[in-house]
């Protein structure tokens, strides 16, 4: 959502509506009307009022809205976002007509330039040699946004080896109009802790937070331990924290936890093997002896009584 600074100046329309002119309701957190100081999520879409009456859609968070007008970006979330009422983030006309608002009512704002981006200032728009571009490999068209010297701007017109640069907003100059719906209301501390977290860093779910009667906690999560940007959002959440929630103290925690020893997966048992008995030898089988021969007696040797007759 573009941003200035507020300037007086001539009154915002307000939302078409009728609206009686009693005084505000106190401010109450559970009423269902926007006051200033509330944390609100809005949900929106931006359109540029062109001098022919047509109208130009410039930012959304309406997914379906920026895919019918060819301004959808896959890069960017569309959703709802938080935003403190009357605390000088937004255009100054939409700020204000904020206030008094209804919870879920869907209504329409026109802001004239004075309310918005303010006025174009022609001393704003400069010429630069096509040769400054080149030096550093760029080659500049129409449209095209650059930086220069630390300022933001938008080339309109290249010609002659010269670049006109237009360092206004690009809303600078033009009536604008909202249609907007505000979703929801930050009640508790921590809702309206995350919700400034979410405004100044980002990451809102990621952090810790615990709260007491002397104030908060909050525990900062990895990614913020190196994270250069959070270093410089830090200083906006805390001076946040003290207008709007007037907390006597907010700590602020980092936790670096030794991760535990991965445990060895478990080896399975290893089988024992039941010893099997060896096998025998074969018994090597002796052959029998063979059967000796008697001994023959000589006839000189045999007993007399074993003589034959004959012989006698």
């Amino acid at each position: 959502m573009a941003r200035a600074k507020p300037k007086k100046a001539s009154e915002t329309v307000r939302p078409k509506e009728d609206r009686a002119p009693a005084a505000r309701p106190a401010k109450d957190s559970a009423s269902s009307t926007i006051s200033k100081g509330d944390i609100v999520w809005i949900d929106y879409e931006g359109w540029i009022l062109n001098p022919n009456g047509t109208r130009t859609l410039f930012d959304t968070t309406r997914a379906e809205v920026a895919k019918k007008e060819d301004r959808f970006d896959e890069k960017k979330v569309y959703a709802d976002f938080p935003i403190i009422v009357g605390h000088g983030r937004i255009l100054p006309g939409l700020d204000e007509a904020l206030v008094g608002v209804d919870i879920g009512k869907e209504i329409t704002i026109r802001i004239p330039p004075d309310k918005g981006a303010g006025e174009r200032d022609p001393k704003l728009v400069e010429l630069h040699p096509l040769r400054e571009f080149l030096k550093q490999e760029i080659h500049p068209e129409v449209g095209m946004e650059v930086s220069l010297g630390g300022r933001k701007g938008t080339i309109t017109q290249v010609t002659g080896g010269r670049v006109r640069i237009d360092y206004n907003n690009p809303l600078a100059g033009r009536t604008l109009e909202y249609a907007l719906r505000v979703t929801k209301k930050a009640d508790s501390t921590e809702e309206k802790l995350r919700a400034i977290l979410e405004m100044d860093y980002g990451l809102p779910d990621q952090f810790k937070i615990t709260t007491d009667p002397e104030g908060a906690e909050v525990v900062v999560p990895d990614i913020c331990k190196t994270d250069e940007r959070w270093f410089v959002s830090k200083f906006r959440v805390v001076a946040d924290i003290r207008e709007v929630l007037g907390l006597p103290k907010v700590r602020f925690v980092e936790e670096y936890v030794k991760a535990p020893p991965k445990a060895e997966p478990a080896k399975p048992p290893e089988k024992v093997e039941e010893a099997k008995p060896e096998p025998e030898a074969p018994r090597e089988e002796k052959p029998a002896p063979e059967p000796r021969p008697e001994p023959q007696r000589s006839e000189e040797e045999l007993p007399p009584e074993e003589k034959s007759p004959e012989e006698l």
